[in-house]
């Protein structure tokens, strides 16, 4: 019964693990363009840069899009 409770655990964990990494926005601005936009994923190459203030992760998608109205380069316009 043990080997199921710990089987049933790892495949549990399998799956939920992923959907809490979901719930990650930055702000970023385009290196070519300087436009800021809201994204699910910390950029990894060369093309953005995160301008959030401090590198902060912001939880939902609305709260990124204030955050980025705060941004001073990305009001800048």
């Amino acid at each position: 019964m043990n080997v199921k409770a710990i089987v049933a655990a790892a495949l549990l964990a399998a799956f939920v693990t992923p959907a809490f990494a979901a719930d990650e926005f930055y702000v970023v601005q385009d290196v070519k363009t300087k436009k800021c936009t809201v994204v699910d994923q910390k950029p990894v190459d060369t093309t953005t840069t995160v301008v959030s203030p401090s590198g902060t992760i912001y939880k939902t998608r609305s709260e990124a899009e204030t955050g980025m109205k705060s941004v001073k380069i990305c009001t800048s316009d």
